[in-house]
């Protein structure tokens, strides 16, 4: 009778052991669900949301003959047209949930030197998501408060792999990777996948175009 009972309890521990087991797997895989959820949603609609107010910011400065906290905006007809993306100083993490963001170091919009862009290309309002679909002679226009500046694509969107660590297209002239700069270049970076990945997709391009805006 004691064997049989003993035998009786450890197979009751066992059975409690598989519950709390299996309900701690649901539980994980709810909880994982529900960050893949956030990352991919919940941040995009966030983003959204932010990239909405920085235009109104930006117009407001714009107004008052400020030129604000951001670059300007963004807008790549190859996007679609209502691709129209607020280009904010830095990469920070900020920045790049709110629009784009601009390499401080290099030059602005329409300057001799690199002009250089990143954004998401998936998560945070995936800005860049259709940077693939680039394709070389495409147009990307960047409005300041007193210029509109038309920058023509060397290459296509898949054309330029590197890796996260190549500071060469940073360079002043990342077309002969030099420190010298000798006129204005686009530079616009994404990453290369859809998920976590260390390679990064580049693009250049060169300025066709710089026409001062008239004021009312």
């Amino acid at each position: 009778m004691t064997r049989s009972s003993g035998g009786g309890h450890r197979r009751g521990n066992a059975r409690r052991f598989v519950r709390a087991f299996g309900v701690l797997l649901i539980l994980t895989g709810v909880g994982f669900l529900g960050y893949v959820g956030w990352q991919y949603f919940g941040t995009n609609i966030v983003a959204k949301h932010a990239q909405a107010q920085v235009k109104t910011e930006i117009q407001q400065s714009w107004a008052k003959e400020d030129d604000g906290d951001s670059v300007g905006l963004l807008r790549i007809p190859r996007f679609g047209k209502t691709f129209d993306v607020p280009i904010n100083r830095t990469f920070s993490k900020k920045s790049l949930s709110s629009g784009v963001g601009w390499y401080e170091k290099g030059a602005l919009p329409g300057q001799i030197g690199n002009f250089v862009v990143g954004g998401h290309r998936v998560t945070h309002g995936e800005p860049f998501r259709d940077f693939p679909e680039l394709r070389k002679g495409d147009e990307v226009e960047i409005e300041t408060r007193t210029h509109v500046y038309v920058y023509s694509l060397r290459d296509n969107g898949t054309d330029r792999t590197v890796d996260y660590t190549a500071g060469w297209v940073l360079k002043p002239d990342p077309l002969t990777r030099s420190d010298t700069a000798s006129k204005p270049v686009l530079t616009l970076l994404t990453c290369s996948e859809l998920f976590h990945t260390r390679n990064r997709n580049v693009v250049f391009g060169d300025l066709v175009s710089a026409t001062a805006k008239t004021t009312q």
